[in-house]
């Protein structure tokens, strides 16, 4: 059983979603300040967290900075439909995923599970050795990754893209591909999540000798890994 935290200050919310989830076989703990369910989450207890942007004491935002620092779980934000900003901020702090609210509990289920399995069994399945490519070694049945020798921090959904991106090195991976490989759902109109994603990757892998990322993009195809 799946343990799910649930941060949010909106009880009545988190009652519902609570109920929905544990009727879908997931176990679930909530928290209604940004303070307490980063202490949760830093706990280990739990396999992602979903966190509400707005909460008092310490808001969405700031309480996944906090166990960024220290946690690399699955994170699912919860933002208010249409607020471009808080989406993208969180992903590029590390958030995998976001569900615009109002959002209803199926939706919201079928987010976790999406991220869950491209994090837990897709890697279980994927048992056949590291995956290299260039100065990068991947090591999907693990969930650890180094660069240049060195070790690599990715959040869950970083690992997916850039293990997909490392297994077709050299060639083009349309944002279809990726979103489908790294969230588990097909990329929407207007959703620049993975665009979001890329970018962070490509600081943590830093540029080329040339000044060029690691990282092209084809325009209106998708992206590319240099095969070196």
């Amino acid at each position: 059983m799946s343990k799910v935290l649930l941060v949010d200050d909106d009880v009545e919310l988190v009652s519902m979603l609570a109920e929905y989830l544990q009727q879908e076989g997931f176990e679930i703990h909530a928290e209604h300040d940004g303070e307490a369910g980063a202490w949760a989450a830093l706990s280990g207890d739990y396999a992602i967290a979903v966190l509400d942007v707005m909460m008092p004491r310490l808001n969405g935002v700031d309480t996944l900075r906090r166990i960024r620092q220290g946690s690399r779980m699955p994170v699912i934000m919860l933002t208010a439909r249409g607020d471009d900003v808080d989406r993208i901020v969180g992903l590029e702090l590390g958030a995998d995923d976001y569900v615009p609210k109002p959002c209803t509990p199926r939706e919201l289920v079928a987010r976790i599970r999406a991220i869950l399995r491209r994090s837990g069994v897709a890697a279980n399945e994927a048992d056949d050795g590291p995956v290299q490519a260039g100065p990068l070694t991947m090591w999907p049945e693990r969930r650890e990754a180094s660069w240049q020798g060195r070790p690599l921090e990715l959040t869950s959904t970083e690992f997916n893209l850039l293990e997909l991106l490392a297994r077709k090195a050299g060639h083009v991976v349309g944002k279809d591909e990726l979103s489908e490989h790294g969230l588990g759902r097909p990329l929407t109109r207007f959703d620049r999540s993975i665009d979001v994603h890329v970018s962070s990757i490509r600081h943590k892998l830093g540029p080329r000798e040339d000044g060029q990322s690691w990282i092209q993009t084809v325009r209106g195809q998708g992206y590319q890994l240099v095969k070196v």
